[in-house]
Formats: C-alpha cells, sequence, structure tokens
C-alpha cells in the first residue's frame, strides 16, 4: 500500500510515522509513505498556499493551483489511486471504512487547513471526504495519521498476529470485553476466575458476554446494527440479556442497565 500525504506542514507528520508498528512496516516494505510540502508548488517568491476568500468572510483558502501542481507532481511519479480529502465536511470515517481503504493501493490524503480549499479543486480533483469527527482540528495532518494508521494495521503482515485486527473493538459493532494481565492481583482486585480455567471455551463465552455488557453500557447505540449469531443469541438468553438486546434494537435507551435494570 502507497500512501502519498499532500501538506503545508510536513514536519508534523514525522515523528507518528516513524515509530511503533508503522516505522516497521515501512521498514519491512508493507507501506510506503510519500509526504509531498505542498508550498514548493506555490506559484509566487513568498510560497502563498492560501488566499482571502471571494465574497468576504473570516479566515483563509486554500488556493486551487498549488494543490492540483502538488498531485499531479504526486501521478507523474505513479498514477494517484484515490484522492481522499481531509475535511469536516466529508462522510464520518468508521472502521467500516478503514476497511474499505485497506482495500486500495494507493491512497493521496490531501490535508485541508484554514477555512478549506477551493471549491474548484475539490470539484475537479477529489473522489472522497472523509471526517474522522464531528469536531474541528486546526488542520488535516491529525487526521491523515488516523486514516494511515488504522488502514495500516488491516494490511495483511503489518500486525504481528492477524487475530488482533479480527477481533478488535469495532472489528464488529462490539466494544472488547475487559483485559487483564499480571500480577492475578492488583490493589486487592482479582482477575475474573473464568479467564485462568484453561478452558478455551469458558474464556471465549465470558469474553463474548463481557463485551456485549461493556456495549450495553458505554456504547447502547452499537447494539442496533449488530447480529447475533443463534448460538450467540442462545448465549445472551442464558446470561439474562436477551430481553434487553431487543428493547436497545428496538430503539429504547438501556443506559445504566447494570445498576437499575432495563
Amino acid at each position: 500500500m502507497l500512501f502519498d500525504i499532500l501538506t503545508i506542514f510536513p514536519n508534523l507528520l514525522d515523528s507518528p510515522l516513524n515509530e511503533g508498528i508503522l516505522r516497521r512496516a515501512r521498514q519491512e516494505g508493507l507501506i510506503r509513505i510519500e509526504i509531498t510540502d505542498i508550498r514548493d508548488f506555490a506559484c509566487d517568491k513568498h510560497a502563498m498556499t492560501d488566499d482571502r476568500p471571494f465574497g468576504g468572510g473570516e479566515g483563509m483558502v486554500m488556493k486551487p493551483e498549488p494543490l492540483a501542481a502538488a498531485l499531479k507532481c504526486v501521478r507523474q511519479r505513479q498514477q494517484a489511486g484515490r484522492v481522499i480529502l481531509l475535511s469536516p465536511q466529508g462522510r464520518l470515517y468508521n472502521q467500516q471504512v478503514a476497511g474499505e481503504l485497506a482495500a486500495e493501493t494507493h491512497l493521496v490524503l490531501i490535508c485541508g487547513r484554514y477555512e478549506g480549499v477551493d471549491e474548484r479543486f475539490r470539484a475537479a480533483y477529489v473522489d472522497d471526504e472523509i471526517s474522522i469527527g464531528d469536531y474541528i482540528l486546526t488542520g488535516g495532518e491529525l487526521a491523515a495519521m488516523v486514516v494511515v494508521d488504522s488502514v495500516s494495521r488491516l494490511l495483511p503482515g503489518v500486525l504481528g498476529c492477524s487475530a488482533s485486527a479480527e477481533n478488535d473493538t469495532f472489528s464488529r459493532s462490539l466494544l472488547k470485553h475487559p483485559q487483564y494481565t499480571r500480577p492475578r492481583v492488583f490493589e486487592g482486585q482479582d482477575v475474573p476466575e473464568e479467564l485462568l480455567s484453561g478452558d478455551h471455551a469458558e474464556i471465549a463465552v465470558y469474553r463474548f458476554i463481557s463485551s456485549v455488557q461493556r456495549t450495553i453500557a458505554r456504547r447502547p447505540d452499537l447494539i442496533s446494527r449488530e447480529h447475533f449469531s443463534p448460538e450467540e443469541k442462545k448465549l445472551l438468553k442464558r446470561a439474562g440479556l436477551d430481553g434487553i438486546i431487543r428493547k436497545l434494537q428496538d430503539g429504547s435507551d438501556c443506559r445504566g442497565f447494570e445498576k437499575d435494570g432495563c
């Protein structure tokens, strides 16, 4: 997978993209990350990449010429794949979108700034717009790093264990079960006995039920789009969660169920 990132602040990306799993994936040739400085393609001696908006108003707008020239340069190195503008106006990013992008071979991530980019560039060159959440950042660089990280870990070989990605939170519409490690007792709190049994089937059931309970308590909205197998439905009924699940999938609000019931 090749990631091309277009930005006016390339130094913002240096450290995060050269640490941990991403660094190893780059060293092993599993991913490539190329960073292009949009300022290098500015048309004037001051290297301006933004200007005042026509019609007046607050802030500045990113100019179309440097953006288009930077993208054309990327396409000269390699025919550009999917061109994505990181923007608060884009579709909301989630694990499903990450999986969709992981099927690509080349992503071009354009980091917006200021009040946005000139609409003519967006209309002519952008294939997709993505927002990582309903809040405002100072620029698209952090959003680009989120996309690179979340997509990369879905690629074959990037994680040491493929099951890690398959069983992550949001791999389905359930939060991950609580996790424990040594010591067995921490400040008077024990590790649940089920995890110490050595019975893998019992552990799997415990983790599944714990995952559902945590999702109901913290993100009940996710339950409405989750599909359970017939065997899982039997386990939920045995745990007394089937009624809560039905109410949530019918649109009822069951937050706080652990204390008050539902």
